[in-house]
């Protein structure tokens, strides 16, 4: 009898610890709601109730994504990218760029449902390469100045595709982000475009006739596609 109740005991802490996938989903939204404004981090904010942010990261690591649905994953893979990447920045606070800490993206592991791997794992393994999916470099977000806009809200299932699309395209039309010359026949992109080349030219596709996919008013195709220099300051307010 002691035995099962040992038992019970164990599979409930289990169950209270280990919160659903949809709870998180919530806890997530409320969260970047909270301290993202505009694609910034009040990471000030952040450090003062660094519990909150403390208490996400533990979900991530603790997630069971054993019954997830893709879509759940493909969700939850690119929250918990954007939320390892504010935990860190956050714990290590005041930084200028995520750069000034040896290793952010390469060395560091962070536990992900169970798995421990940096954030160049998380977003390469789990994210880029299982899906295929080019509009998720508009969803990640690194901290840094030349990153698209973090949004201010959670990715979830059940509006995921429509969410990638309306980043990508706000990215897209962005003046900021994708410099059109006309006076040079020339169009400026950000180095994304040539670190993940290979997800933008699938098919034989140009990165122009990919952005002019997305673009309100498109870019002639005989247009000289330029990169500007990455600019790793923290996305900070």
């Amino acid at each position: 009898m002691k035995f099962i109740f040992t038992i019970l005991f164990i599979v409930l802490t289990f169950n209270i610890s280990a919160k659903p996938v949809t709870t998180f989903f919530t806890d997530a939204n409320t969260f970047l709601e909270q301290w993202v404004m505009k694609g910034n981090v009040n990471y000030t904010g952040v450090k003062k109730n660094f519990s909150q942010i403390e208490s996400l990261y533990r979900q991530i690591g603790e997630m069971d994504l054993s019954q997830a649905t893709d879509a759940e994953k493909k969700a939850f893979y690119i929250n918990s990218y954007n939320l390892a990447v504010i935990y860190q920045i956050a714990k290590y606070y005041p930084l200028k760029s995520p750069m000034n800490k040896s290793g952010f993206f390469d060395r560091v592991d962070h536990k992900i449902a169970g798995e421990k791997m940096t954030l160049n794992e998380l977003e390469i393994k789990k994210i880029v390469l299982p899906y295929g999916d080019p509009r998720i470099h508009f969803a990640v977000a690194c901290a840094a100045k030349s990153c698209p806009p973090l949004a201010s809200f959670a990715y979830v299932p059940n509006q995921l595709d429509k969410q990638l699309a309306q980043r990508t395209k706000k990215s897209i039309n962005d003046n900021e982000f994708i410099q059109v010359k006309p006076g040079a026949n020339q169009v400026a992109v950000s180095k994304i475009f040539d670190w993940y080349k290979k997800d933008f030219t699938k098919g034989g596709q140009t990165i122009i006739e990919f952005l002019n996919k997305y673009r309100d008013k498109a870019i002639p195709a005989s247009y000289q596609l330029t990169h500007y220099e990455y600019n790793w300051q923290l996305n900070d307010m």
